[in-house]
């Protein structure tokens, strides 16, 4: 028993290295190419794509089966405010892998500071100091700009990684007021098994099925600021009720 114990230790040791071998290792690799993405505003959509193979990679390196449900297509052509549920580093990867259209994580300021990722994070991101009321206003001011140039925005509007008893945090208001404002429609998405792939517990995870559904979306015309607060509701209803379905699979 001691010695299976042991085992599998020695073995999520060696996951999580690899995970951050996986990580390095097409940034080293593209290096001259990510660094001439990110010379410019307007050829992010050529980092967006070295972005996905960077992403892509990991997944497959880490031995994680994608099966995504969609319940409406994404248009090519068209600006979305993609939210999903947050338990994992591998979060980011997976969003950049299933959702094609050009986006911009709209993110905490303080992952800036993670080696090697955090430089280009910095430089492609929008960031956010929840405790500075300006750097708020800013995020609205950068979001538009990004939406002019034909982008979607990206947020985990949980705001941070819940306890691991926690199935989905409150969910903070700033995505649905960006939608709102923007008059944009909201892609909600479900990530089914992040947290049980490779959540925050380091002696924990392993390969196997991530299950993503991506929802209908909810259009925001129409919708004025004072419901900001039912339009996040409601999306975190469609999620939750959505992950309470994996769980009973």
């Amino acid at each position: 028993m001691k010695s299976m114990i042991v085992f599998k230790k020695i073995f999520w040791l060696i996951y999580r290295i690899w995970f951050y071998i996986l990580v390095a290792i097409p940034i080293i690799v593209m290096l001259p190419l990510l660094l001439i993405s990110i010379l410019k505003e307007s050829w992010y959509p050529f980092f967006f794509k070295l972005a996905r193979i960077w992403a892509r990679f990991i997944l497959i390196g880490m031995g994680f089966n994608t099966k995504v449900e969609r319940e409406e297509d994404i248009h090519p052509k068209k600006s979305y405010m993609f939210v999903a549920n947050h338990t994992s580093m591998i979060d980011i990867m997976l969003m950049l892998t299933v959702a094609k259209n050009p986006f911009v994580f709209v993110g905490k300021a303080e992952l800036a500071k993670m080696p090697l990722v955090g430089f280009f994070y910095k430089r492609t991101a929008i960031l956010v100091d929840r405790k500075d009321p300006e750097s708020r206003q800013a995020v609205f001011l950068s979001a538009q700009r990004r939406l002019n140039q034909g982008l979607s925005i990206c947020i985990f509007p949980e705001g941070l990684v819940p306890e691991e008893s926690v199935l989905l945090a409150d969910f903070k208001d700033g995505a649905f007021r960006l939608a709102i404002n923007h008059q944009i429609p909201i892609v909600p998405i479900t990530f089914a098994d992040n947290k049980k792939r490779f959540s925050y517990t380091f002696f924990s995870g392993g390969p196997g099925q991530m299950r993503v559904k991506i929802h209908k979306f909810i259009k925001t015309k129409e919708l004025v600021i004072d419901e900001t607060k039912s339009l996040n509701e409601k999306v975190r209803t469609i999620i939750l009720e959505q992950l309470r379905v994996f769980d009973s699979k």
